[in-house]
């Protein structure tokens, strides 16, 4: 079969899309913060285990615990969205349904991000948090 790429797209070893690469450094970044910011998401959730509802609320509400929610809420969402994309992308073959399913997964990953960021601004902001 004849490679009709051309050398320096052969030596930097890119697929046909262009941008084989990129996705598989994204995923590895946002693992690799995924580690850095879980490891200090459960450490304070056992540290602050006996906290009841208030507490909870005015922890939420320090400036650097908002930053760091919100830096989890979204590296969350987006390893998310690479990992399903690629599943998608590897085994569903119909054309049809593979751009559905991404669109979905998109959008899916997408709202519940934006919930879950607006949730931690509100909270930090001092809105209600019901209703």
């Amino acid at each position: 079969m004849a490679d009709y790429r051309t050398p320096l797209a052969r030596a930097r070893g890119l697929g046909a899309a262009g941008n084989g690469s990129k996705h598989w450094i994204g995923q590895r970044v946002s693992a690799l913060a995924l580690l850095v910011l879980g490891l200090w998401f459960v450490w304070s959730l056992a540290l602050h285990s006996g906290f009841d509802y208030d507490a909870a609320i005015a922890w939420v509400r320090r400036p650097h615990v908002a930053v760091t929610l919100l830096l989890t809420v979204a590296m969350g969402f987006y390893h998310m969205y690479l990992g399903l994309r690629v599943v998608i992308e590897d085994y569903v073959h119909q054309i049809a349904l593979k751009s559905a399913l991404l669109v979905m997964v998109f959008a899916g990953s997408c709202l519940m991000g934006v919930t879950a960021i607006v949730s931690v601004l509100r909270i930090f902001f001092g809105g209600s948090v019901d209703g």
